[in-house]
Parts: C-alpha cells; structure tokens; sequence
C-alpha cells in the first residue's frame, strides 16, 4: 500500500522539490490554453486587416483618379429654364462609361448607363441611355449623344446629361469591355437572363438563347456586343448591357463570394484594373457604396431606357434616336426627388 501512494506521489509531483510554492499544474495549463488562445484570435485578426488593406491597396494602385466631372454650373434645360436641384436627400447618382476597345470609334461611348442609389438604399435603378439618342450638347447644337463624349470627353457628356434630365451627377466611373469579360471570370461566371436569343454569326460572335445562360468571361463578352441580330439593334443591347452589370453586381455581393477572400481579390483586382473614376471618387468612398449594395436582390435591381419615341436620319448625324420630351421630365422629376420607385415606365429580368 506505501508503493501504491509513492507512486501518486510521484506522480503529482514529479520531480519538482518545490513542495508547491508555485502555481498549480492545472492553473499552468489553463493558462497555457489562454496564451494559446489569445495568439491564434491576434493572428486571425493580423490576417483580416491585413487582407483589407491588400484589398485597399488593389483598389488605390490600380484605380486612376481623372477630371470626369464638370466645373460646377448652373443647371439648364434646352429652353434656358435653369433647374433648381436639392443639395441633400436626392440619393446618388452615378454615370458608367464602358467603351468596346475592339472597335475603330474609340472617341465614343459604348456604354452609357446612370445608376441612381436612392437616398435609403433598398434598390438600385439603372437606366441605359442609347448612344444614338438625339440631344444638344452644350456648345456643339444638336448631335447624338456619345458625339458629347467625342467632342469634350466625361465632362461635357455629363453636362449634357445634366441639362437633359435636370439633376446633378455626383460620379463617374469609366471602364472597357475587358473589364467586363475579367470580372465574370473572377467570380466563376454570371447567370443572365437574355430577353432574346441570337446565333453566333451575328457581331458577339456567341450563341445565345432565350431565357438563361451560364457565361464565362468570353461569353459574357459576346453577349454585351452583339446587337446586328436583336430586334431593337442598339435598344436591345443596352439591356443586355444591364442584364450582365446586374449579374455582376448580385454575384460580387453574394455570400458565396463575400465569404471567398480568394474570389474577393480576383473580383477586385478584375474591376479596378482598368477603372478610371472622377476627381472626387476616393477609395473610401467606393468601399462605404459597396457596403451598403451587400443585402441587395435580383428584384432590387430596376431597370429603365431613356425616353424616346421612334428614330429618325439626320443630314449631320445620320440614324437617331428621337427623345421623348414628356418623358425624359418624368424621368428627370422622379431622379431629382429621389422618387425612382414611383416611376412607371421601368423593367425587371429575372
């Protein structure tokens, strides 16, 4: 029986003489645990603010700041009425240029889309502007409207934007069509809802059929280019064009994607990297917007075509798209009071 508590003895106390001055095993262990503890939560929040501020830093090396936004003027309608628009409480309004670097007319705009973030951010309405529409262009006359961003660039096609809709355009933002193909890459691909099919021997250079399609990057691609074999031409492929930047938007901000930091960083780096935004755009600016845009869906996302009411051939500017008066100040009223929900002539793909 003396072995037996030798033993335990020895056990319990191993070679320490200390008769148990110091603390505890168990304590020693405990305490251990919490060392170890506390270092793998110091690590994990090394690493989480270390990978935003790799994010920031892609956003702010890879994004070029430009003077996109017109000096401050006076806001006037085509019969010299100037506008009155309220300096708070009007939501954002955003101006995206996308331009087809494939084609010959590179002084033009391809892509010509306001996206209007209401003052409470529960949707997001996106309105195509055909680049054939027939507006006056501050000191040019009348003229299609991407001649504005041929004759005075960003500027002058938000001036002209401006006096058209009466309402102030806080930010640009510019990219090309490759950004488009990298961006779908970077999240594994888009499903868009195509309102009409088209072969591939039309000018995208993809089959498309009606209804839903999986596209990768290439086929994201053809899908915003093609417009020889759609009924409306250039109509109908400005909503594609919204079709595909919906996609894209419900895609980046998806919980599959928020909570892939290696799916973050791709999407990041493919849409800042050939990003140009306007003077007063900063990277804090466009993490806070992306933010608030992260409970956003699908039925979120309205769409709208500016205003017009048939097409025309001009001796100057050849085949135009003829503004609807009445329409584009119903347009313009629901923008500058911030009351895009009670607009009546907008349209949801799936």
């Amino acid at each position: 029986m003396t072995q037996h508590h030798d033993l335990l003895d020895g056990v319990g106390s191993g070679d320490d003489d200390s008769d148990h001055d110091g603390p505890r095993p168990g304590r020693r262990r405990r305490r251990r645990v919490l060392v170890v503890i506390l270092s793998v939560v110091a690590l994990v929040l090394a690493a989480v603010v270390g990978y935003i501020g790799f994010l920031g830093f892609t956003v702010s090396n890879n994004v070029s700041q430009e003077e996109l936004l017109p000096e401050p003027a006076p806001i006037v309608k085509e019969d010299g009425t100037e506008v009155e628009v309220p300096e708070t409480g009007t939501g954002t309004n955003f101006l995206v240029l996308g331009s087809d670097t494939r084609g010959s007319d590179r002084g033009r705009s391809d892509v010509i889309v306001l996206v209007h973030i209401p003052e409470d951010p529960e949707s997001v309405q996106m309105i195509h502007f055909p680049r054939d529409l027939y507006v006056s262009i501050p000191g040019h006359g009348k003229n299609k409207i991407n001649a504005a961003y041929a004759f005075g660039g960003a500027p002058l096609l938000v001036e002209t934007m401006q006096n058209l809709l009466g309402v102030r355009i806080d930010h640009v933002a510019r990219t090309d069509f490759e950004g488009f193909k990298r961006m779908t890459d970077a999240v594994g691909g888009v499903r868009v809802y195509a309102e009409e099919g088209n072969s591939a021997g039309g000018n995208g250079g993809a089959a498309i059929v009606e209804g839903w399609n999986e596209l990768d990057g290439e086929q994201a691609l053809a899908f915003v280019r093609e417009r020889y074999e759609l009924s409306e031409g250039d109509i109908s492929r400005g909503r594609r064009q919204l079709a595909v930047i919906k996609a894209l938007l419900l895609e980046a901000t998806s919980r599959d994607t928020i909570t892939n930091p290696v799916k973050v960083a791709r999407f990041t780096d493919a849409a800042t990297e050939n990003l140009v935004v306007d003077q007063n755009l900063t990277a804090g600016d466009m993490r806070d917007y992306a933010l608030e845009l992260r409970g956003i869906r699908s039925g979120d996302v309205v769409f709208a075509t500016a205003p017009y009411s048939g097409f025309a051939m001009d001796p100057v500017a050849g085949s135009i798209d003829v503004v609807d008066e009445a329409g584009m100040e119903s347009l313009g009223e629901a923008l500058r009071t911030d009351t895009m929900d009670e607009y009546l002539d907008v349209f949801v793909t799936p």
